[in-house]
This record gives C-alpha cells, sequence and structure tokens, in this order.
C-alpha cells in the first residue's frame, strides 16, 4: 500500500514538472515577442494549455512567472557556455570555441536575446528590472571563465600577451556589434545581413580572424579555426529576423 502511495506522489510530481515546464516554455515565448507589460497571462495559459488560474497557482503574479522563465532561460544560457568553456582543450581553442558559441547562440537563444535586451532598456528608464539576475546567473560567471582562459592563455605562451577584457571584446563584442547594426548594414553593403550564407560567412570570418589575431603562433591558430568550424557546423536557425519586441 505504501509503495502504491509513493508511486501515485511520484507520478503526481511528474505531471506538476512537466506542467510547470510547459507554463514557463508559453511564458519565455510571449515575455520575449511582447515584453512583461505587454505579455498576456490569457495568452500564455492556452499556448500552455492549461486554465489561467493554474498560472497563479503555481506563480502567484505575472511578475513572478516572468521572473521564473528569466530564471530558466538564463540557466540554459549558463550552462552551454560553461560546457564550452571546461571543454578537454587548449585555452586558445576554448577561446575559438566560446566565440563561435557566443554567436551561435545570438541565433538560436532568440528568447534569451530579446528578453537581455529588454533588460537593458527598463535598467535605462531607471525602472527595477531582472538585469541583476541575468548578471548573477550568467555574465557574472562567464566573465569570470573566460577572464580565467585568456589569461591562462597568455601565460602559457599560446595568446599573444594582450588585456584579457581587449580579448574578450574582439571575441564576443564583434558578435554583438554586427547584430544590433544590422540596419545600419543594410544601408551600407549589398546584401541582407540575416541572410543564411551572409551569417554562415560571418561565423567563419570571425573564427578565422581570431585565429590570426590572438594567436603566437599564426600557423596553429589558423589549425585550430579549421578545426572549430569543421566539427561546428551552422545550426539551424530558420529565418532570422532579429529581436525587435512588439510595440503596443
Amino acid at each position: 500500500m505504501a509503495e502504491q502511495s509513493q508511486h501515485s506522489h511520484s507520478e503526481a510530481a511528474e505531471r506538476t514538472a512537466e506542467t510547470r515546464g510547459r507554463i514557463l516554455d508559453a511564458a519565455l515565448k510571449e515575455f520575449s515577442a511582447k515584453g512583461l507589460a505587454g505579455a498576456r497571462t490569457e495568452q500564455i495559459a492556452a499556448s500552455a494549455g492549461v486554465n489561467k488560474a493554474l498560472l497563479y497557482y503555481y506563480f502567484e503574479s505575472k511578475e513572478k512567472l516572468y521572473a521564473a522563465a528569466l530564471e530558466m532561460v538564463s540557466a540554459r544560457v549558463r550552462d552551454r557556455s560553461m560546457a564550452v568553456f571546461l571543454r578537454d582543450a587548449s585555452p586558445g581553442e576554448r577561446l575559438l570555441r566560446a566565440a563561435l558559441d557566443h554567436f551561435d547562440r545570438i541565433l538560436t537563444q532568440r528568447e534569451f536575446q530579446s528578453l537581455m535586451q529588454q533588460e537593458m532598456m527598463r535598467l535605462h528608464k531607471g525602472e527595477e528590472g531582472g538585469l541583476p539576475l541575468l548578471v548573477k546567473r550568467v555574465f557574472g560567471p562567464v566573465q569570470a571563465m573566460f577572464q580565467s582562459m585568456a589569461r591562462e592563455g597568455t601565460t602559457s605562451g599560446e595568446l599573444i600577451e594582450a588585456d584579457w577584457m581587449q580579448i574578450a571584446l574582439a571575441a564576443l563584442g564583434a558578435n554583438v556589434f554586427y547584430f544590433l547594426s544590422a540596419p545600419v548594414w543594410r544601408q551600407l553593403m549589398p546584401f541582407e545581413p540575416f541572410d543564411q550564407e551572409v551569417l554562415r560567412a560571418r561565423r567563419v570570418a570571425l573564427v578565422e580572424f581570431l585565429g590570426q589575431a590572438i594567436f603566437r603562433d599564426r600557423q596553429r591558430g589558423a589549425e585550430l579555426a579549421a578545426k572549430v568550424l569543421a566539427d561546428t557546423p551552422m545550426p539551424e536557425c530558420g529565418e532570422f529576423k532579429g529581436f525587435e519586441v512588439e510595440s503596443k
């Protein structure tokens, strides 16, 4: 009898976790598309296939649901980045992989990118938002690991003597600049910046440039760049339009 009761309790816990997961996934899509103010709990409930009252049963308020969704996607991004940093490879190779992963993350983790930009805008307006959570859960740990990796590479002699933060700006900042500056690129260049083949060329150029720019031995840098690109194909990302939030 006790065993049957324990089994029933386990099934109930699994159903609860599955329901919460569906709600959080639906909330993530709604908040990333429309922002905290524009998102509608009715739409989140409908997308998750649950009664609206269940949202408040699990998360109490729209704001707490937003915080939970932000926490969930932040953990995904952090874990993905850490997997690259902890890979069994030299500091230089890990740095190349981190830069490429960052580029691919922008392409595939669109909800996170959208929420991050929304939080930056909220901070600019003087609103209390979720940026401290993003710093604690993602940017703080990632920055610490990147700093350690860059310094390990310069100390070992694999990488050039350079300020670790400048290496980070060269490796990651260029990605952010490219995507955020797409409206300007459209005016300057005879191509669509988010065309699949253009994006494919940009990610190749990123890794090949770093292979030449930050390695003491440029031949080794070029070989590692080729290796990283060969075993990291461009992810399927569908049509990419940027991270604009619907205006209300």
